[in-house]
């Protein structure tokens, strides 16, 4: 059991890892049009959409990626939790 939570730890966390290198490509010139860009944009998007519909963009400043970690990390933490509950 100890494994499963293991593995859901170390995804959240790469995932919050990718939506932080997604969002660093945007300033970069052409960076997101690479091939990695896009496999990134594919992974990440379907993620941030519903953050970018909620919170607005100050001007050029995005700040849903913001809470999409912080939404990451919650459930990083909630994950936490409930293994030292069952355990």
């Amino acid at each position: 059991m100890g494994i499963v939570f293991s593995v859901l730890q170390s995804l959240l966390q790469v995932y919050s890892y990718a939506i932080i290198i997604y969002i660093l490509m945007s300033w970069f010139p052409n960076a997101k049009e690479s091939r990695f860009g896009q496999i990134l944009e594919s992974v990440c998007e379907p993620f941030l959409e519903p953050f970018r519909r909620i919170i607005p963009s100050l001007g050029m400043i995005d700040l849903s990626p913001i809470a999409a970690i912080l939404v990451l990390n919650l459930a990083q933490g909630g994950l936490r939790s409930l293994y030292y509950m069952i355990a």
